[in-house]
């Protein structure tokens, strides 16, 4: 950085530099120091001014606020892209498979988790209410299928739970993660018979409650 120096010879201080309060001193881009006020007070030799180092944010904290920041890709109205994945047989699903009826497709953390466990099990005791609105019910975690299988067996789930390894189907939806980064998210999309996104909802810390919202709105469309 550019600094500025001048040679003084026998001239006050004060002469030289505006008066300032200690209260303005302070706030000064420049570390200027007055002398205290006198009149036999002098200076003598060279004074240097140079600007003070310029401070900017560690680029790490702009990019890991960026990679905080999720914008959901799939929207209500939309039609969400095409996947295929494994079940808890082995079998490849695409998601086209269900067109011609609703299907409730919902992310949920993990296998075997206490939340994730009351929730597929609120689906299960409710399995007969969304057959009967002619909805097909997908469970997706990034469990691999003979954990699905597991799962599905001991908590006799009578649904398809599909394996989403490396979570890449939650990253192209826009599946947000919990408050705290840490885990994935509990995110459940409603689509109607033609593949639309009628109902996204979230909520991470009542699993039950995502089994009411979208029995309320297979019941409406």
């Amino acid at each position: 950085m550019a600094s500025l120096s001048l040679s003084l010879q026998n001239h006050p201080l004060p002469c030289l530099l505006p008066r300032q309060s200690p209260k303005s001193l302070s706030s000064s881009s420049h570390n200027l120091f007055i002398l205290p006020k006198s009149s036999h007070s002098h200076f003598y030799g060279t004074v240097k001014l140079s600007s003070p180092p310029s401070l900017s944010l560690p680029s790490s904290h702009s990019s890991s606020r960026k990679k905080t920041l999720i914008f959901a890709k799939v929207n209500k109205g939309g039609v969400p892209p095409i996947f295929t994945l494994k079940d808890q047989e082995g079998r490849n699903v695409t998601l086209s498979k269900f067109k011609g009826k609703p299907v409730v497709l919902y992310f949920y953390p993990a296998d075997e988790s206490p939340g994730c466990t009351k929730q597929a099990c609120a689906f299960r005791d409710s399995y007969e209410k969304f057959k009967k609105a002619g909805a097909e019910v997908v469970g997706i975690s990034g469990d691999d299928p003979s954990s699905h299988k597991e799962f599905a067996k001991k908590y006799r789930l009578p649904y398809t739970l599909l394996s989403d390894e490396g979570n890449k189907i939650r990253k192209e939806w826009g599946v947000p993660g919990d408050l705290f980064g840490t885990l994935p998210g509990r995110q459940t999309y409603v689509l109607d018979k033609n593949g639309v996104v009628q109902l996204i909802y979230n909520n991470q810390f009542q699993p039950e409650k995502h089994i009411d919202e979208t029995l309320k709105l297979l019941q409406s469309i």
